[in-house]
């Protein structure tokens, strides 16, 4: 197997070299720049690129991706200390070969990464895998989800007031209450007012001091 080390320093050069002493079989390449790195994969197409997005010359995620559609036989290991959500999203949303890893992982994350890619299988770090899932609720579950009054009941609920209690405050009927919190749980995918408040919390819907405890 070919291991590309795509990263200009030397010093995660040789850390990443040392991190594969334990994979048997191996050849390992290295690129500093992008036209180094397009060169080694025209010789070695069949290559595991580890590679620090954030130290090459890319204009932007898609011109990555373009370089990855080329190569489609290689696989790839993002290997960077900061990389912006809406990079992570588009990454993790257009490719099939490519893995993510933050420099900050622990070290068994590492050796993690390399195994699934050589299994034929794309890894995320937890890190990574917590973004992306976050993301992916506040699509779900925006402010427009509910409407406004909507967000008023939810806010009363999570301040612990019974149905009564809002019906009043609002000039309503328990019965209108009633409909919103079903209109709420439905939106939000719950069953309970717990699990409500919990995720309207998530989603920025209501904030910690809205919430009675």
């Amino acid at each position: 197997m070919n291991f590309i080390i795509a990263d200009n320093q030397e010093i995660t050069r040789f850390a990443v070299e040392h991190l594969l002493d334990g994979f048997p079989d191996k050849r390992i390449l290295h690129a500093s720049k992008k036209t180094e790195l397009i060169e080694q994969l025209k010789e070695h197409e069949q290559s595991v690129v580890i590679i620090d997005y954030t130290l090459f010359d890319f204009f932007d995620a898609q011109n990555l991706l373009i370089i990855s559609q080329r190569f489609p036989a290689a696989n790839w290991l993002l290997f960077s200390d900061d990389l912006t959500d809406s990079f992570l999203r588009t990454i993790a949303y257009q490719s099939h070969s490519m893995s993510i890893l933050f420099k900050d992982a622990p070290l068994r994350e590492f050796t993690e990464a390399i195994r699934s890619i050589l299994s034929g299988r794309r890894y995320f770090c937890q890190r990574v895998t917590e973004i992306l899932l976050a993301q992916k609720l506040r699509e779900e579950v925006s402010p427009s989800t509910l409407t406004a009054t909507e967000i008023e009941v939810m806010r009363a609920i999570a301040q612990g007031k019974t149905t009564k209690e809002i019906a009043n405050e609002r000039f309503s009927s328990i019965h209108t209450i009633n409909t919103h919190r079903k209109n709420i749980f439905r939106k939000l995918q719950v069953n309970t007012a717990h699990e409500a408040i919990k995720v309207a919390m998530r989603s920025g819907l209501i904030d910690e001091s809205d919430y009675f405890i």
